[in-house]
């Protein structure tokens, strides 16, 4: 009974948007991206466009998408945002970390995202522009995802924590007490298999087309490179997402190594009780400040 009210209320909810789709304007980007969809089916093999389509997506998303984090560091009136202000970005760091993803993903990650094609026939996803899904149901999709992810992400994260394994695996990715946004693949080979894992779970559920594989892409990056940023930026319409973790959240994990394991909500640190910490630190800040703001007046 109780399934078959959640399905109406699913299918109540899939009407309405689409009630609502239907009086929004016409996207003008739409039939541009119709038009370069289609010369890509046109002109290129299913295996090139699922292999080294996929490839692109992730290389341009992720470089560009650190971009903003990059450039904050030589803003000064960006500082005021940065989290950890005290360890500033450096150079060596910088150029060490960038060594470590071209090898992780050309070496760890590109392999399997040659098996990318072989997924897509053995499921029959489709690449049509006719049978690709309207924004909303992506939408929802990436979010399915993104829960997925998240669930996978908080115990094995935490799990790599565990004393006996930690310094074999997890410490790799937390060199960096402070982290930025070009670190957050920045892992050892075997993280980036064990929890990267997570990621193709949601889509192995989901899957109906192959964009729902390169906007899946570009949302988990967008959100792994946020929490990594180093910088609590406002107005960020990340924040819009209901219980995002965001940078402060995660930053916090880096300072601290224990709690906070979640990788994009804050439900399972709250449920487990391991962002306790970061509770009593958030309410440390608050008393500190406002002691200052006494004084000052």
């Amino acid at each position: 009974m109780a399934m078959n009210d959640s399905i109406n209320i699913l299918n109540s909810a899939y009407l309405a948007v689409e009630y609502i789709d239907s009086f929004l304007p016409d996207n003008p980007l739409q039939q541009p991206f119709k038009n370069a969809w289609n010369y890509m089916l046109d002109n290129y093999t299913k295996f090139q466009i699922a292999t080294w389509g996929s490839l692109i997506v992730h290389e341009v998303s992720y470089f560009l998408l650190c971009v903003p984090g990059f450039v904050f560091q030589f803003i000064p009136y960006m500082q005021k945002y940065k989290i950890q202000q005290d360890k500033p970005e450096t150079w060596e760091k910088q150029w060490k970390c960038f060594k470590t993803l071209l090898f992780n993903h050309f070496f760890i990650q590109l392999p399997l995202i040659c098996g990318t094609y072989y997924f897509t026939e053995y499921f029959n996803i489709p690449y049509e522009w006719e049978e690709m899904p309207r924004w909303y149901v992506l939408v929802a999709q990436c979010f399915g995802c993104a829960v997925i992810e998240d669930a996978w992400h908080y115990f094995l994260h935490r799990l790599l924590h565990h004393k006996r394994i930690y310094k074999y695996i997890h410490k790799v990715h937390h060199e960096f007490v402070s982290p930025f946004g070009m670190q957050a693949e920045y892992a050892h080979p075997l993280e980036t298999l064990i929890l990267g894992t997570g990621f193709f779970i949601g889509i192995v559920v989901f899957c109906n087309h192959v964009i729902l594989l390169w906007a899946w892409v570009i949302c988990r990056l967008m959100e792994t490179i946020d929490v990594h940023s180093g910088y609590d930026v406002p107005l960020n319409p990340l924040h819009l997402v209901p219980f995002y973790a965001g940078a402060r959240f995660h930053d916090f994990h880096h300072m601290n190594f224990i709690g906070n394991y979640a990788s994009t909500f804050t439900w399972w640190d709250r449920i487990f009780g391991t962002d306790s910490q970061f509770i009593a630190y958030k309410e440390k800040e608050k008393k500190q400040q406002f002691i200052t703001k006494k004084k000052a007046n």
